[in-house]
């Protein structure tokens, strides 16, 4: 077994510690830019080409062409801006496993085609995960609750927390998730969620905060995550709290 010792800082660095860094977000430069600096987690996006390869990358097309509708060797040859290829999920993992300090957030995309490409997604980021054993890493969030609940179909004890922010923490504990991982605003307009969740035993992580006044609110409503485009400056906060 992986002995624990990721850092629990709360600090996830959003696509990777990129804004600040140089770095491309999503690349695997970006995750070892966060790993660097010390968060807890490193959080990136998946996609599937034509042929069902994994991608990393936040939107569903890059320079104008679908990952969905592309195959993996025309998407293999793309260069990001920092010069890296765009990566796939496994070459990312292979990055993420050589450390045991910070932790993988795994956003599964759901389909711009179809809900049964969304699955099949699903089903070989689980795979590649196994194959990595990766599991102690990582976490799985999704915008689609579909995606995270055939995540616990496939494996009971993966740790899953949804996006979408339309459902309330009572169902969500029902349903086995690990957690809520809602945007900023959905929390201030219902603080009663936090507290929901608290009593549910699920964990709280919030995206995406990069205001000063807004780290410190969550910081003081002692959420468990906080996803951001600044984890240089919370983690700076998070050092004096």
């Amino acid at each position: 077994m992986l002995k624990n010792q990721f850092h629990r800082n709360k600090v996830i660095a959003h696509r990777g510690a990129f804004k600040n860094t140089g770095a491309t977000e999503n690349s695997i430069g970006s995750l070892k830019h966060a790993i660097a600096l010390g968060c807890e987690g490193s959080e990136f996006d998946i996609h599937m080409s034509s042929d069902s390869v994994p991608f990393i990358h936040h939107d569903p097309t890059i320079d104008s062409i679908t990952i969905e509708k592309t195959s993996s060797a025309t998407l293999a040859k793309l260069k990001l801006p920092n010069g890296e290829f765009l990566p796939t999920l496994d070459a990312y993992l292979a990055a993420g496993v050589k450390q045991y300090t910070t932790k993988l957030i795994v956003e599964i995309k759901p389909s711009v085609i179809s809900k049964e490409r969304a699955i099949a997604l699903t089903r070989k980021v689980v795979a590649a995960i196994y194959k990595h054993k990766a599991q102690a890493w990582v976490d799985y969030i999704s915008f689609d609750y579909e995606i995270l609940k055939e995540v616990l179909r496939l494996d009971p004890y993966a740790r899953v927390a949804y996006l979408r922010g339309d459902v309330d923490p009572g169902k969500i504990a029902a349903d086995k998730m690990f957690g809520i991982d809602y945007n900023s605003g959905v929390f201030q307009k219902k603080p009663e969620w936090i507290t929901a969740a608290k009593k549910n035993n699920l964990t709280i992580n919030v995206w995406t905060v990069n205001d000063p006044a807004l780290m410190d609110w969550f910081l003081q409503q002692q959420v468990d995550f906080i996803t951001t485009n600044e984890p240089e400056l919370l983690l700076k906060k998070i050092n004096v709290h």
